[in-house]
């Protein structure tokens, strides 16, 4: 008899919320951040082989047949990254021979394999340029990570223009999730044509503010909801020994400076900038009073913001290394217990449980981030796609692919074959009539499952919006899809971290897309690594007190002397092209 119950792991759940390709393009020259998502959500490379023991019977069951079993098989090739993270394989599967490519082969008669290209995200995009010469084959269909690549491809003439193809082939459904984001779109389109598609895009889940609750209920205060109070409480947490050890050896604020002071995941700052620039917050391309994209950097609210973190660091009250740290590394003072509050995806609560093996009677907390003197949100980036697909110009079958992708989206929205996942007995199990998706509570258990989303020609599996199915299962609606059960599961496992998706679900609005998005304009080519190293450089200078505030006004003549005036008025050549 299976056990019962429902249960999530922090792992595996943690990985079903993340976007749907991955990788960190860094060629846009946008000024923004990558985005990276969680480690804990990057699963491990280890599957139990006892996994694979009841594997067939698992793919038979799946569901009626879609076109595939005894007929004609065809096969479409897939570039991905050397380190692509599918779990471990049964024993005699690999990539392209596992339980998800056999599925496919059986429900749509296509075989796809995959071709493994570079170690790294660098060495991929070195990989596709070969391709661009020649040199290297080029398979049906490959990632892209960077516009300047996207650029490239379609000019290279490799790139296939698959306009008439969306609207002939696409499913109404898929239309329907890509009309809402059309600017995913923008690096993709030249002369009115497109040439490949976003992966998934949705609005990955925002940010919250995290805090050791225990540390506010040890010295009777609330949690912050502006600058002041933020101040007020970042003060006490480095002054009044809020851990109660009788040392002063803790402080206030744990933050990341080294990507522009906008992680954009964890560790972000960016939220205390907003709180005196609104839109135009540092790293981002949005638009002025005017219509007109203005670079949030140079805003003259960043000024007032970096004035006030130039105290508060003088005074103590924040990470002294944040601007030589990564955002991972800078939320890890939290989970040492020396920082008391930081920033990030609702996950992150996960990610920083065991600040419990440093002070047992921690207690996490998520609240929303900060609002503006004035009661305005802060405002922070927002993701909607990491990375985008292309297509060999000589690949014939896009109605095949389109249908091969909407069958994958069953598992977002919780329909035909795949209502609570992938596969039976590997992305979840039912035991005792429940959906469990804990491994270790399948029956038989499974260490480190192989993870059929992760084996597709997708690197992460296609998802929606992915604080939905938390604010549904905390307003009261009974579970029915994968997602739902879920975040139900989290409620009771972690519910500090399903609160926080709740609350980034509630904040969607604050989270505002980069509105430059395509390929580096050609002054930007010259002159934006130059211009970026600059501003680091005066942020820094400034936070760390080796530079007056006055000398934000310097940098800004500077910025738009040395190129940023030709590159702003040639994203608004871009823009205007696009609204």
């Amino acid at each position: 008899m299976k056990k019962r119950k429902v249960a999530l792991s922090l792992l595996l759940g943690t990985a079903m919320l993340l976007s749907a390709c991955g990788g960190s393009g860094g060629e846009s020259g946008q000024g923004s951040s990558s985005q990276e998502s969680s480690p804990a959500a990057e699963n491990s490379e280890d599957a139990g082989e006892d996994a694979g023991a009841e594997e067939e019977s698992s793919v038979a069951d799946a569901g009626e047949e879609a076109g595939g079993s005894g007929g004609e098989v065809l096969t479409i090739t897939i570039a991905k990254q050397l380190d692509e993270n599918t779990g471990r394989y049964a024993s005699g599967d690999d990539i392209n021979n596992n339980p998800m490519t056999r599925l496919a082969e059986e429900k749509l008669g296509l075989k796809m394999e995959t071709t493994l290209l570079g170690g790294d995200a660098g060495n991929y995009d070195t990989k596709l340029r070969l391709a661009l010469t020649g040199s290297e084959d080029l398979p049906d269909v490959f990632p892209v990570y960077g516009t300047q690549m996207i650029a490239d491809m379609i000019e290279s003439g490799r790139a296939k223009d698959i306009t008439d193809d969306i609207e002939q082939y696409m499913p109404e459904r898929l239309k329907e999730v890509y009309d809402q984001y059309p600017a995913t779109f923008y690096p993709l389109t030249k002369d009115g044509r497109t040439y490949g598609i976003a992966c998934s895009p949705h609005l990955t889940e925002g940010q919250v503010m995290i805090i050791r609750q225990d540390w506010l209920d040890n010295l009777g205060l609330q949690a912050p909801t502006n600058m002041d109070e933020f101040e007020a409480v970042i003060k006490a947490f480095t002054e009044d020994d809020p851990d109660g050890n009788g040392q002063k050896d803790t402080y206030g604020f744990t933050y990341s400076g080294s990507d522009i002071y906008n992680t954009g995941w964890v560790a972000d700052p960016v939220t205390l900038f907003s709180a005196y620039s609104g839109k135009n917050y540092p790293g981002s391309w949005q638009e002025d009073e005017n219509g007109n994209l203005m670079y949030g950097s140079i805003h003259e609210g960043n000024k007032k913001a970096l004035e006030r973190i130039a105290q508060w660091h003088a005074n103590g009250w924040l990470f002294q290394e944040a601007a030589a740290t990564g955002a991972w590394d800078a939320m890890g003072q939290f989970t040492e217990g020396k920082a008391g509050i930081f920033i990030g995806r609702p996950w992150a609560i996960g990610s920083v449980a065991d600040v419990t093996s440093v002070h047992p009677d921690a207690v996490i907390k998520a609240y929303p981030t900060l609002r503006q003197d004035n009661g305005d949100p802060t405002y922070q980036a927002a993701e909607v796609n990491d990375g985008w697909l292309m297509f060999n110009s000589e690949f014939e079958h896009m109605e095949e692919f389109f249908k091969y992708l909407d069958w994958l989206y069953d598992g977002a929205f919780g329909t035909g074959d795949f209502q609570y996942g992938y596969l039976q007995e590997y992305d979840y199990d039912i035991v005792n009539d429940e959906v469990v998706f804990d491994s270790t509570l399948f029956d038989p258990p499974v260490t480190d499952p192989f993870m059929p989303g992760k084996s597709t020609v997708m690197k992460n599996s296609p998802a929606l919006n992915t604080t939905d199915d938390y604010v549904n299962v905390s307003g009261g609606k009974t579970p029915e899809s994968g997602g739902e059960i879920r975040a139900a599961a989290a409620f009771e496992t972690s519910p500090a971290m399903a609160e926080g998706y709740v609350i980034a679900g509630q904040h969607t609005e604050e989270q505002l897309p980069n509105m430059f998005n395509t390929a580096p304009t050609s002054t930007m080519q010259r002159s934006w690594e130059q211009l970026q190293t600059m501003e680091k450089q005066l942020y820094t200078n400034i936070i760390y007190g080796k530079e007056s505030i006055d000398a934000f006004d310097k940098f800004v003549e500077d910025w738009k002397a040395q190129g940023g005036d030709q590159i702003t008025q040639e994203v608004n050549e871009w823009y205007q092209s696009v609204k």
